[in-house]
């Protein structure tokens, strides 16, 4: 039975805490071959939107002292390499997003199935059944997707930061095959794989805390704007949209120390012998104080915002697109 059957299968206040909210579709009434088509042409456009803050961010983290304004550093990418600066590295971005965002929304689903299912089987609320199984399923799907991202993610990163004059990243790549190839030589598989825990506890309980509060959120919202507005398409993206904003904002906040730390890890020289997360997390405040672990927190918080309620309205609109026929 599926988490929507079951939790349709409640009684009384169940029931009526069924009917504060749109109906879900879950992992079994998706055709998954549709499913996955689609969502890689439409996370590969948002991606393509989103990657210039990305470059920005990464610039203002690796840069030394004195930060430079956002605006500021902006100009000095477009001064220096042109419109192109802001998407060195995107080709292979691209190449592992396909992937990493499969692996990610089959985890997703199929674990928030799964534990919402088992959850209210065990006499759980619905509202916390459906709280604790997003969370359980923002842990599977950030470490899933991590063992296809971080390969990619160091990658990219060294391609976005080598025409820098600051930049750690003192080999040059004529592109990504290019750079997979030199890292790999250089430092084997480890060296692909540099940064992998801290983005796992990076990323593992920041997609708990934001799938919990996207989902909180949301029950909270559709509370006050009503069921007369269930299936007004505007309302959903608008509900869906806040709540994937606030909460996508709220985790760069919370995260940005530890992404710093692990941006920098990942675009030290090839061969270079890499610090301890410690160690690396002491340099950078000896470096600029506490304050040089929000480098770059502006273009990430708006980043992630942006991309979070973008994503995620993309994503409700998949999963309605990819239904099978007759499942809604």
């Amino acid at each position: 039975m599926s988490f929507s059957a079951v939790r349709a299968a409640g009684h009384g206040g169940k029931v009526e805490e069924a009917r504060a909210m749109p109906a879900e579709v879950s992992w079994e009434m998706l055709d998954k071959s549709r499913f996955f088509v689609l969502g890689a042409a439409l996370f590969s456009g948002v991606s393509a939107a989103l990657y210039p803050a990305v470059v920005l961010k990464t610039h203002l983290q690796v840069a030394p002292p004195p930060q430079a304004a956002a605006s500021t550093a902006a100009a000095v990418i477009l001064r220096r390499d042109g419109p192109r600066g802001f998407y060195r590295g995107f080709g292979a971005s691209l190449v592992g997003t396909v992937p990493a965002r499969a692996l990610y929304m089959a985890a997703l689903e199929a674990t928030k199935s799964a534990v919402g299912s088992a959850a209210l089987r065990l006499g759980v609320a619905e509202p916390a059944a459906n709280a604790a199984a997003s969370a359980a399923g923002g842990v599977s799907a950030a470490v899933a997707a991590q063992v296809v991202w971080t390969p990619v993610d160091v990658v990219s990163q060294r391609l976005m930061v080598q025409t820098a004059p600051a930049a750690a990243a003192a080999a040059h790549y004529r592109g990504g095959a290019d750079a997979f190839r030199k890292i790999l030589l250089a430092d084997g598989v480890r060296g692909l794989y540099r940064g992998f825990g801290v983005s796992v506890f990076t990323y593992a309980p920041s997609s708990a805390a934001w799938w919990a509060s996207y989902t909180t959120a949301q029950r909270l919202l559709w509370r006050a704007v009503g069921p007369a507005h269930h299936d007004s398409r505007g309302a959903a993206m608008a509900v869906q949209g806040a709540s994937a904003a606030a909460a996508g904002g709220a985790a760069a906040l919370v995260t940005m120390p530890l992404d710093t730390v692990k941006t920098r890890l990942q675009v030290m020289d090839a061969g270079a012998r890499a610090p301890t997360l410690a160690a690396a997390a002491r340099d950078l405040v000896a470096e600029g104080g506490w304050a040089a672990c929000y480098r770059g927190l502006g273009p990430r918080w708006a980043s992630m915002s942006l991309s979070a309620a973008t994503m995620v309205t993309a994503y409700e609109f998949l999963k309605r697109l990819s239904a099978k026929e007759g499942s809604l």
